[in-house]
């Protein structure tokens, strides 16, 4: 007899081949706990059906939820927490590249549940999660093909992540029915926000702070004293000796990378906003959009420095066009 279609099979057969050389790239609606394990349990469990290798990347409580109720097939999954992984949106995709090799290297097919957006997310956060999951779609635009689920709790999210969610996913999972996204074609695949059809969200501009509290323009022999400008930047905020040393060396590895790249010259400022905010701007283009998310090659220099400033940093925000490269990064106590 013929088992009924779980709403993972029809959101399988809803994308069709659309990710046959790449990712299959789907979000799924949920209410409640009981939503939630409606979106995860089945997923995992076809997945384990299909011997495939399982990730599952989300927040507490949904972890302790779903381990329990996979029962002795959890042993076979591996769990990360968002919370701690994704604190920084830019450090998501670096955990699927990881994984998605790993099954390469040992001839294994994958899939993988995340939760990107939870309860308490700043404003910020937000707008990072949404160019995080259109930047998805670059990462893994070709082979090998593998399949990921992301989760959306309804109710615990604005109106224009929601929004964002329909232009970034080409399936949607939503009030049980499983529907082609045609604002995710209408977009260009994810590249447009939410009302913006056609406008690149990485190069849209970052929202306006206000005024510093310090400002600074430097040139090649300046790099010193934006060091000496950041690390008294944190130590001003409060914060203790090992974020002052993360603070310096950040700001002085996006400073380096304008005098190297950004026309040798750059504007460095600082903002207190119940942490300390440091941002450098310059007039470069950035031509890899992936920059900073993909873990770089050891023998190579390309992208190590905004890797490393993705791991120093709470938040990190990157943006540029034609006008110029604008670095914005968050440091909490």
């Amino acid at each position: 007899m013929r088992p009924e279609r779980t709403l993972g099979d029809v959101a399988g057969a809803a994308l069709g081949t659309a990710g046959a050389e790449g990712i299959r790239h789907e979000a799924f609606v949920y209410f409640g706990d009981v939503g939630f394990l409606g979106a995860t349990r089945d997923f995992v469990l076809a997945g384990l059906a299909a011997d495939e290798d399982v990730l599952v990347v989300v927040p507490e409580p949904g972890t302790s939820l779903l381990r329990s109720a996979l029962g002795r097939a959890v042993k076979r999954v591996a769990f990360y927490d968002m919370a701690e992984v994704g604190k920084n949106p830019a450090c998501i995709i670096p955990v699927w590249q990881e994984f998605v090799e790993w099954g390469v290297e040992r001839g294994r097919s994958v899939r993988g549940i995340g939760e990107p957006v939870w309860p308490g997310r700043a404003a910020p956060e937000l707008g990072e999660c949404a160019l995080h999951e259109a930047l998805l779609n670059e990462a893994f635009a070709g082979p090998p093909s593998w399949r990921l689920r992301c989760l959306y709790e309804a109710g615990v999210f604005e109106p224009r992540v929601a929004d964002g969610v329909w232009q970034t996913h080409p399936v949607v999972v939503d009030g049980g029915l499983a529907r082609s996204s045609s604002p995710f074609r209408a977009s260009g695949h994810g590249v447009a926000p939410p009302g913006e059809p056609g406008v690149d969200p990485f190069a849209a501009p970052l929202p306006d702070l206000g005024p510093p509290r310090a400002e600074l323009a430097f040139g090649p022999r300046d790099l010193g004293l934006i060091r000496a400008a950041a690390a008294a930047a944190a130590r001003a905020e409060g914060l203790n000796s090992d974020r002052v040393g993360d603070v310096e060396l950040a700001v002085h590895e996006v400073a380096t990378n304008s005098v190297r790249h950004g026309g040798g010259q750059g504007v460095a400022r600082f903002w207190s906003d119940g942490g300390l905010i440091c941002e450098v701007s310059d007039a470069g283009l950035v031509v890899d959009r992936l920059v900073g998310r993909r873990r770089p090659e050891l023998e190579l220099g390309g992208g190590r420095g905004l890797w490393l400033v993705n791991q120093l940093c709470d938040l990190v925000q990157l943006r540029s066009a034609q006008t110029g490269t604008t670095v914005r990064m968050f440091v909490r106590g």
